[in-house]
């Protein structure tokens, strides 16, 4: 028998980004015209902020976050105020499957480094409102930082020494969530779906580049980034296929990177995207062999605002259980509701639905048997 888990990542959990409320578009709106500033738009950020981690309570939810209603991309906002990196706009966006993001992209312009970064102001505030739930932050994996950006000429002659400064910046940020009271910390990546791809790898690296190189310094460099970490401090990685306006982008099962995720990463947990049959099989699970790695089940999309049948799920993570144990097993949605501003198409209510429906089911599972 399996019950609660009281420890991040929890038994039902959620990967973060909520959509966003009309309050935080009218407001991102009247800041843009310049009818009010700055100060002004972080009071709306703090009143929609202090209502969404209620919500969360209310639906049941032990990991509570800010919805990542400050940010308008789950990823360059934080990389973009690393020391080093500048955003900037481009002719394209991000390609999904029939869909197109807007134009950003980021570039390092400089050696990289970690000080006076804004979000940890941001979780400071989340924390004041979480009460007795834990805070989560989320934050884009170093992997990233590689991933979508260009170099300027100059900044980084080789590999090396790009990828330690990449660690090091990481480990002052984590270190810097921990000192703000951060025990819960995700890092969100997609760069390794483009591993399990066939047709990706090369698209996005590069002709001659080659992915099993990439996939070790990756694998090094997050787990030079968390070496440090208090042993209070729980950090996972949710590992996504992509998730724009519904959409997405990779499609392939686990097997190509699962040694590397379940055996070489130092994370505490992953979450990992199962709601579809473009993430295969839980053959690969065979490969964990730590009794200490959390798997969080992404069996619950974010896509779309149907319920799924709450007994398939159950079968699901009885299927998953023949390769994990059962105890080292936990649910989620496959990923946040929001990854960029626009958010996913559903409304807000059938989000609250899916998270309760989370929690429902995953008190089924481990709680009330």
């Amino acid at each position: 028998m399996s019950g609660e888990l009281k420890q991040a990542p929890f038994r039902a959990d959620h990967v973060g980004s909520l959509l966003r409320s009309e309050g935080i578009k009218n407001a991102r709106i009247q800041f843009e015209k310049g009818e009010i500033n700055a100060d002004q738009l972080r009071e709306i950020e703090n009143e929609e902020i202090t209502r969404i981690v209620e919500k969360q309570k209310e639906a049941g939810l032990e990991a509570v976050t800010d919805g990542e209603f400050r940010r308008s991309w789950w990823h360059f906002d934080f990389l973009e105020q690393l020391d080093g990196v500048e955003g900037y706009e481009t002719d394209t966006g991000i390609k999904f499957e029939g869909v197109e993001t807007k134009a950003r992209a980021i570039k390092v312009t400089g050696k990289l480094d970690f000080s006076d970064h804004p979000m940890i102001d941001h979780f400071k505030f989340l924390k004041s409102v979480a009460g007795n739930h834990t805070a989560k932050m989320t934050i884009p994996s170093p992997s990233m930082l590689h991933f979508r950006t260009t170099f300027e000429d100059g900044t980084y002659d080789d590999q090396e020494s790009f990828f330690t400064d990449l660690a090091r910046t990481y480990k002052k940020a984590i270190q810097a969530f921990y000192d703000a009271g951060c025990r819960y910390l995700q890092l969100d990546d997609t760069s390794w779906a483009y591993f399990c791809s066939e047709d990706q790898p090369e698209e996005v690296l590069g002709k001659g580049v080659d992915p099993e190189e990439i996939k070790s310094w990756y694998a090094k460099t997050i787990n030079d980034a968390i070496a440090d970490k208090p042993s209070d401090m729980k950090i996972t990685m949710h590992i996504c296929r992509g998730n724009f306006r519904s959409t997405w982008i990779a499609s392939g099962g686990y097997e190509a990177v699962a040694e590397t995720i379940f055996q070489k990463l130092n994370v505490d947990g992953l979450f990992l995207e199962y709601d579809t049959d473009r993430a295969g099989g839980f053959e690969p699970l065979r490969y964990v062999t730590r009794s200490d790695l959390q798997i969080v089940l992404g069996l619950i999309t974010s896509k779309f605002g149907e319920l799924e049948n709450a007994e398939d799920v159950k079968k699901r993570i009885e299927e998953a259980s023949k390769y994990v144990n059962l105890d080292q097993l936990n649910l989620s949605p496959q990923c946040g509701f929001a990854s960029t501003e626009e958010g996913n198409i559903l409304t807000e209510d059938e989000q609250w639905d899916k998270l309760r429906h989370v929690v429902k089911i995953a008190n089924d599972v481990w709680t009330n048997q």
